[in-house]
């Protein structure tokens, strides 16, 4: 079988033609038009001068372009470099820049972000997907059957993320790094033929990506997507699809246990729920599970894992507040600050070995040998394992914000705020909040006789970041907390009252 992940495609098209492979509400395309498309997508990027291991950009939501796309960029040899579709210009610029993109599909409704990014990186060619416009340049091209063959230690997919040094990094996943994670996926979940799993998750982040579309796809179940989740419509959608797997971040299980007509859909054809990006709460796990009657098994992983390392195993006793134990292949462990092992209940910092671990960050060979050592991967969260080896998250090493489930950098908002001409000094912090887990705070020190209004500055930055990372809460203050060296104490650092 080749190496290439498209591989699953083509296979379970071969096997399963006429199964519905994902849908869209009324919209419904099985395995062998979803093939075909990918065979034309490939077919049209060759067009176009793309070859084996040129980056191709993907900034699309949930709908079914996704997956072709996807697929036909992997059969062609091509990397997938998946964006975020809220990005705005500045950041696209870079995302296309850095890897050096040759080809974007974007959503026709983020054409404006999409074109200034491509002008910033100097000219990328865009291809605008607009339902009933996309479908005659896609079949203009005649299908190209052929799947690249290559090497399983091949880029497949570059997911960013990034530390708290601002700039997001490359994490380059290979085609084995994905398809044994997938594999994994499937066999916790007993996926197959007949399930229908819920799409609600973005396809461009890794949980989404590799536990929903390419698990799905592997194995012949349906996708069923949500391109913006709203809890009404996710359970309209459960209901309507007789979804088997649900897969959320905790935001999602709050919002569907907090919806008031919950109880008048029929969701009983769930048979199990996954839960990752964040910790759950223990009373809404279990809030979730008398409501639903659905059993809610917690994992844990990075994008740089491709995502999955560990998880609450169906057939073991499952800890709610853990993330569980390694998965099969992996190993898991907690260290101190001077790479020691830590003895059992105390607190470390996690690493990880194993098939999941990605090839390295693009281009930046020091923050690889930085994160990865000695095959061990630094995850920069804090942990500790019990008697019987399941993890319990305590804390994060990194600055970073969790909000709703997305990551977001506390420097990159930071450099924003900093570009204000009022600004003198900013820091941004987690705040603690009920529903998000994590809300985006800003403590910022303004120059000498400047005034400005705080609405102002939370505009300012929404215009120039998604919109999930922008400053909901922002204070202002005298001086922010600082050490003997003048490194600025996020940890002394609270909204006011707070």
């Amino acid at each position: 079988m080749s190496a290439n992940l498209a591989s699953n495609l083509t296979r379970i098209a071969a096997q399963h033609p006429d199964e519905i492979a994902v849908k869209l509400d009324d919209a419904a395309f099985n395995y062998g038009l979803l093939d075909n498309a990918s065979q034309r997508v490939s077919a049209m990027l060759k067009s176009k001068g793309v070859a084996a291991g040129d980056r191709v950009g993907i900034m699309l939501p949930n709908v079914p372009y996704f997956p072709a796309v996807y697929y036909g960029v992997l059969r062609a040899g091509a990397v997938v470099v998946p964006m975020n579709v809220l990005l705005k210009g500045r950041e696209v610029g870079f995302y296309l820049s850095d890897p050096q993109v040759k080809v974007l599909f974007a959503w026709h409704d983020f054409m404006e972000a999409a074109e200034a990014g491509a002008e910033e990186a100097g000219g990328v060619e865009i291809v605008s997907v607009k339902p009933g416009e996309i479908e005659g340049q896609i079949f203009a091209h005649e299908p190209d059957p052929d799947v690249a063959d290559g090497a399983g230690d091949d880029t497949a997919v570059i997911l960013y993320t990034s530390g708290t040094t601002g700039k997001p990094k490359g994490a380059e996943l290979t085609h084995d790094n994905l398809r044994r994670n997938v594999e994994i996926a499937v066999g916790l979940f007993d996926m197959g033929v007949g399930d229908v799993i819920f799409g609600g998750l973005p396809l461009f982040h890794s949980f989404g990506q590799t536990c929903a579309m390419n698990a799905a796809i592997s194995c012949g179940a349906t996708l069923t997507l949500l391109p913006r989740f709203e809890p009404g419509k996710a359970l309209e959608i459960l209901e309507r699809d007789r979804c088997t797997i649900f897969e959320g971040v905790p935001t999602m299980y709050g919002a569907l246990l907090n919806h008031p007509d919950r109880k008048s859909f029929d969701v009983s054809s769930l048979r199990v729920c996954a839960s990752g990006g964040a910790s759950m709460p223990v009373e809404v796990l279990r809030g979730f599970e008398e409501c639903f009657g659905c059993k809610v098994l917690e994992g844990y992983g990075l994008s740089e894992t491709s995502p999955v390392a560990s998880f609450n195993h169906p057939d073991r006793d499952r800890k709610p507040g853990s993330i569980g134990t390694p998965i099969e292949g992996v190993e898991m462990k907690c260290v101190d600050d001077a790479g020691n092992e830590v003895a059992q209940g105390e607190i470390g910092e996690i690493l990880i070995k194993g098939h999941n671990v990605m090839k390295g960050y693009l281009n930046q060979p020091d923050a690889t040998a930085e994160s990865i050592r000695d095959g061990w991967f630094a995850t920069g969260d804090m942990a500790k394992v019990d008697e019987d080896g399941y993890f319990f998250i305590v804390d994060r090493k990194k600055e970073l914000i969790i909000r709703g489930g997305y990551n977001v950098y506390p420097r990159e908002i930071e450099e924003v705020l900093y570009e204000h001409p009022a600004v003198r000094e900013a820091a941004c912090v987690g705040v603690p909040h009920a529903e998000l887990g994590e809300e985006v705070g800003a403590a910022v020190a303004l120059k000498d006789g400047a005034e400005v209004e705080l609405d102002e500055l939370r505009a300012f930055v929404k215009e120039q970041v998604a919109a999930y990372k922008y400053p909901r809460e922002i204070w202002l203050v005298d001086e922010l907390p600082k050490g003997p060296t003048g490194k600025i104490l996020k940890r002394e650092i609270a909204p006011p009252g707070g």
